[in-house]
């Protein structure tokens, strides 16, 4: 995992409004470094890496931690144990996430709400894998 000082990156859908809620809430413990949010829709440098890994962008946030990229569930996992203690939201976030069983569980539901929300508010798709079809949600 990340040593001290290092820079960590979240890469997610910034027009997500519940995506986007969640990363400015999460505290990474300040001994790591900090955590840089990067909106997929606008800074492309990661998506190479994570569309080769045949991740869709869409379906789940990526956490890049050193040269390790964590997808989805393992993503909110890692990011919930390197996460500070501090505030509600950090330790409710360690609590529900920190378990792999658990975030493999609540992932997939908090993703399927929030695409249920991107499909209300008529956002479109990264399409990060091109697939034909995929514009919205």
């Amino acid at each position: 995992m990340a040593k001290t000082g290092h820079k960590l990156y979240l890469i997610y859908d910034q027009q997500c409004p519940a995506c986007d809620f969640y990363a400015r809430l999460v505290r990474v413990r300040q001994s790591l470094g900090t955590l840089e949010l990067v909106d997929a829709r606008t800074d492309h440098r990661f998506l190479p890496a994570i569309t080769a890994r045949g991740w869709d962008i869409d379906e789940g946030m990526v956490l890049k931690v050193d040269d390790e990229l964590y997808y989805a569930d393992d993503a909110i996992r890692v990011l919930a144990l390197l996460s500070s203690r501090s505030g509600v939201f950090n330790r409710l976030n360690y609590h529900l996430f920190a378990a792999p069983a658990r975030a493999r569980v609540l992932y997939p539901l908090l993703r399927a709400w929030r695409n249920v929300l991107l499909k209300l508010l008529r956002r479109t798709r990264i399409n990060n894998l091109g697939k034909t079809g995929n514009e919205r949600f």
